[in-house]
């Protein structure tokens, strides 16, 4: 039996190219093997992760991890399913466990215990929460918003990116600790509608409308107290503009620019001065010992309804992955964007169903 693999190919110049002959990844097939090895787990890959933070992986050399390597698999989580197991590990994990995996892009991998952890379903989840609202993304949104950005009882909060699978949780987070206005922002009116009919947005801006900046300015009459950024460029140079006072800009990513030959700075950062802004970069890995806790949070507020997710999966396997990466650049994606590597089928579906 064999397996495909998608292999990083060639550095993006600067975006990405999906083509699989003649970009930025390519194909490749190996035999599977029939043997485990004892400490190692063999698992499938049913749903791959594609996050923001892939560009940078990419080619950033001065970066909170190391870039991915040409020729190496490329990096990636996925929600994956296990099928062997090494002798010495039966005591931790059985045939049909479902996983979060550090995979890389291929259909099935062999890893050691670190490399997989043991998905636990709370009431009212499933196992692909363990990659969105539960996992990487939620936890990214729980840390940026409780411990840089702070809200108040009173505040006003914007979140870029709104719509996005951190955004969305960011944005929710904040009303649950009490902001007074909490305004997103994203690039379509189907985006908008969902977040603030949905999501309970108190305000939601297109930034792809004419007249944006005055709608920033409009939806932000007491200035803005806290501002989660996803995006960069223009958007986090407007809202800079409109800080307030004593205000915390947690700062997430920066995806308008990964693609940029130039990546824009803020013009307005004067304003970090006269108004006494705290701007804080951050790594959900910087909260590693704090994961648990803030995982039985977020399980507790999905199980009461307080916190809802959205997911978009893309089909059509492996080979779908890198126009997948590409079209997430380009905000296709509303919520968590996964790729459907394989669907859940099988005697293993069975015995651990989605």
């Amino acid at each position: 039996m064999s397996y495909k693999q998608v292999i990083y190919n060639t550095a993006p110049a600067p975006a990405i190219d999906p083509s699989l002959t003649s970009g930025t990844f390519r194909l490749n097939t190996v035999a599977l093997s029939d043997n485990v090895p004892a400490n190692k787990v063999l698992v499938r890959v049913h749903y791959l992760s594609l996050d923001p933070a892939m560009r940078q992986w990419l080619t950033a050399k001065r970066s909170y991890i190391e870039p991915v390597e040409i020729g190496a698999i490329m990096r990636g989580q996925s929600i994956a399913q296990v099928v062997a197991v090494g002798s010495d590990l039966g005591s931790k994990f059985k045939t049909g466990d479902w996983v979060t995996a550090s995979s890389g892009w291929q259909e099935y991998a062999v890893l050691g215990v670190k490399e997989v952890v043991k998905v636990a379903i709370p009431p009212g989840g499933r196992p692909t929460d363990a990659m969105s609202v539960l996992g990487m993304t939620g936890l990214t949104a729980y840390f940026g918003m409780v411990e840089i950005g702070q809200p108040r009882v009173g505040d006003t909060v914007v979140v870029s990116g709104a719509a996005g699978a951190t955004g969305m949780v960011a944005g929710q987070i904040a009303k649950i600790k009490g902001a007074k206005r909490v305004v997103g922002l994203a690039g379509s009116q189907d985006k908008c509608d969902f977040l603030v009919k949905e999501l309970g947005f108190d305000v939601a801006i297109n930034y792809k409308d004419a007249d944006w900046r005055k709608q920033l300015k409009e939806a932000t009459p007491e200035y803005i107290n806290v501002y989660f950024d996803n995006v960069g460029g223009e958007i986090l140079d407007a809202c800079l503009a409109r800080a307030a006072r004593d205000s915390r800009f947690a700062i997430c990513g920066a995806i308008s620019q990964y693609n940029s030959a130039k990546p824009q700075g803020p013009t307005s950062f004067m304003t970090v001065i006269s108004q006494r802004i705290t701007v804080k970069g951050f790594i959900v890995f910087d909260f590693a010992k704090q994961y648990a806790a803030a995982l039985k949070e977020m399980a507790s507020w999905l199980e009461q309804g307080k916190l809802k997710r959205k997911e978009y999966i893309v089909p059509g396997g492996l080979e779908a992955a890198p126009q997948a990466l590409v079209d997430l650049y380009a905000g296709v994606n509303t919520g968590k964007m996964m790729v459907e590597v394989a669907p859940v089928t099988g005697d293993l579906a069975t015995k651990a169903k989605l």
